[in-house]
């Protein structure tokens, strides 16, 4: 016994020896720590995902979720696991989620947390204005949301003439809507009726347009090619002559809360 102790530490005291085990022994925690990151990147982990096509503001159930095992290395930070935190909640209002697609945080949102798409950039100093339309005078549900358009004023004079013009240019559209308010072409599989074009402008056109929907003419929105949408031009009163026409029916009121003159008109 004695003798193999000695041997044994002789072995161990020699440096080729040494420099073996130590080898090994990074080899074999570089195998052990190889093993363990693929066993984890591979690891098959089950998470839900969309059985049918989802489409924006969509309240998503139980039977439009499926359940799949993939590898955790496919999973990213947004992924959704838990599928409590996904039924009784919303498609957002942008976004349709493709059947069997994975759900993420950023494409779930709660009725709450629902924004309407037609109010998120509103410039400062416009006033939204919601205008009156059906399938005819959409051109047959041609006209979309950023599209811009030209609103055209159709009257009768103190005469009995007819006057026809260029009201308002370059007027993008925010929203198509039904009558039940909801958006006429997020649902690409069944396209609603249109009811009103949500658009903003500045409050002196808003203005304008309010007085020429209460007269006896009619507002009638016109759309233009691609190029017309893509390259805008300013907002603006296309027609003095028809802006003039109209504010000539109404009369200036004060404005009572700041003491001076304000934009308030009757119709004659």
């Amino acid at each position: 016994m004695k003798n193999l102790m000695i041997s044994l530490k002789r072995f161990l005291s020699n440096k080729n020896t040494i420099t073996i085990i130590c080898g090994i022994a990074a080899v074999l925690v570089i195998w052990f720590g190889y093993s363990y990151r693929i066993n984890q990147a591979t690891r098959p982990v089950t998470v839900p995902y969309a059985k049918v096509e989802i489409q924006p503001r969509t309240q998503i159930t139980e039977d439009m979720i499926g359940y799949i095992e993939i590898p955790s290395s496919m999973l990213q930070s947004n992924t959704m696991r838990n599928v409590n935190d996904i039924v009784g909640k919303y498609a957002n209002y942008n976004t349709m989620i493709p059947a069997g697609s994975l759900f993420y945080d950023s494409t779930i949102v709660t009725w709450a947390e629902m924004p309407d798409s037609a109010f998120e950039n509103i410039p400062t100093g416009y006033t939204v204005v919601s205008l009156n339309v059906d399938t005819e005078s959409t051109y047959g549900n041609s006209i979309f949301p950023g599209n811009y358009i030209d609103l055209y004023y159709v009257a009768h004079d103190e005469t009995g003439k007819l006057l026809l013009g260029k009201l308002i240019e370059s007027i993008e559209v925010l929203a198509v809507k039904d009558s039940s308010g909801n958006h006429v072409f997020e649902n690409s599989s069944q396209m609603g009726t249109p009811s009103s074009l949500i658009f903003a402008v500045p409050e002196d056109m808003h203005l304008l347009l309010r007085k020429a929907s209460y007269l006896s003419g009619e507002i009638i929105p016109v759309p233009r090619n691609k190029e017309y949408s893509e390259n805008p031009s300013a907002t603006v009163v296309s027609s003095e002559y028809l802006e003039s026409f109209i504010l000539s029916q109404t009369v200036i009121l004060p404005d009572q809360s700041s003491g001076g003159s304000g934009n308030v008109g009757t119709i004659n």
